[in-house]
């Protein structure tokens, strides 16, 4: 209902979660997941017509059932001010304010994961795997990057969006999803985008799908080789 990014086996194996507030016993009937909740913090709201909780609870809650990078996925998914817009929705869903009031008042089972992954939450991801690139970045001690950040050329024209910028020493991670290349419209935008970060003596490194989630200290060496190469030193 808060369109959070889930990994593939995670929604694959779910059903619908109904959730009733004790001292109401939870919900039984086929691809129903039933949940009792007894978190007093909870705000009712309404998604697509349908009562749900509040985005920060739910986020409290997913603590339980989400790996740390993915926690902080969810996170960074609810607090993104996007640079467009879809019509109908507001956003953010919740501020980083509203998400650090809520863990302080969590008492849930999983609060301590809560408060572990609020403090990698970062303003500006814009998809799961951007936020697990940047996550992986980050604990090889990689120097944390700048995201999503409008680049221009020296003349002003604009060259593109970067997924992360390590501005100082010119270099770019890039997620390449596999929409770059199922859509011809959209390879063909992020080609020239590529070759006008070139030109202007940027250096873009594209991760792909399978090395980020088959190999993702490979994905990271070469990042860090960039950097090398630039000047920077740990």
């Amino acid at each position: 209902m808060w369109r959070i990014p889930l990994p593939d086996e995670f929604r694959r194996s779910e059903g619908v979660h109904v959730g009733r507030m004790s001292p109401n016993r939870a919900s039984r009937a086929r691809g129903v997941r039933g949940r009792e909740f007894s978190d007093t913090g909870i705000r009712v709201e309404r998604r697509y017509g349908l009562r749900v909780t509040d985005a920060a609870s739910t986020w409290c809650h997913l603590a339980g059932v989400l790996s740390h990078d993915d926690l902080v996925a969810a996170g960074d998914h609810l607090i993104l001010v996007p640079k467009k817009v879809q019509p109908g929705e507001v956003r953010p869903y919740a501020t980083i304010e509203q998400l650090t009031d809520r863990v302080r008042s969590y008492s849930g089972r999983h609060a301590r994961s809560a408060r572990r992954a609020l403090l990698d939450i970062r303003q500006g991801a814009e998809s799961r795997p951007e936020t697990i690139l940047r996550l992986h970045m980050m604990r090889a001690g990689l120097p944390e990057p700048e995201l999503n950040v409008d680049i221009f050329s020296a003349s002003g024209a604009f060259l593109g969006r970067a997924d992360s910028l390590f501005r100082g020493f010119r270099v770019i991670a890039e997620y390449d999803g596999e929409q770059h290349r199922t859509d011809s419209v959209q390879y063909n935008k992020d080609m020239l985008r590529i070759e006008g970060f070139v030109r202007n003596k940027w250096t873009p490194i594209r991760v792909r799908k399978g090395q980020l989630f088959g190999d993702p200290a490979a994905a990271v060496a070469r990042v860090e080789g960039a950097l090398r190469d630039a000047g920077w030193r740990p």
